[in-house]
């Protein structure tokens, strides 16, 4: 990936830390999401997302990588967590800020998805990008923020690990 100056547009030397991306969960309906098949390396089902730009918060990144992705708008953001293993994306070390959404308008594909499609939690299509299954998953049981179904606790500790 080539990164410019955003002032004088020359190239920048790539720096060794971490880029920073936001990717979000966009439950259309109760225990389905809403999933863009990637245009580009890597090829695969993903969370709509990517790249923070610069001097841009993480949530108006969120919310304009959804746009441009999924053609959806979004009017409140939840942040569930932080993923950081520095092997989650085979390009390069990312930190990613996963939010969960519920979007308003007709979805379609654009930017850097050729497809989305709306799948159950429990039914998700393959290959599945980065780490975005872990997140999915973390996401179905409730690890973090609001899960779309009951948590099953068998323990009695109302899921406390």
């Amino acid at each position: 990936m080539r990164i410019q100056c955003p002032h004088c547009g020359l190239p920048l030397q790539r720096l060794p830390h971490p880029l920073c991306t936001v990717d979000a969960i966009l439950e259309v309906e109760p225990g389905k999401v809403l999933l863009v098949r990637r245009r580009y390396e890597p090829l695969g089902w993903a969370l709509p997302g990517g790249f923070v730009e610069w001097e841009e918060s993480l949530e108006k990144a969120c919310r304009r990588e959804i746009r441009e992705e999924t053609g959806l708008h979004i009017d409140e953001l939840e942040q569930m967590h932080t993923y950081s293993d520095p092997g989650r994306d085979p390009r390069g070390h990312t930190v990613t800020t996963v939010f969960i959404a519920r979007p308003t308008g007709r979805p379609r594909a654009g930017d850097d998805a050729a497809e989305i499609g709306l799948f159950e939690l429990d039914r998700l299509p393959e290959p599945i990008c980065f780490d975005h299954l872990q997140i999915l998953e973390d996401f179905r049981v409730g690890r973090w923020g609001k899960s779309p179904r009951p948590r099953e606790d068998s323990r009695g500790d109302g899921g406390v690990r």
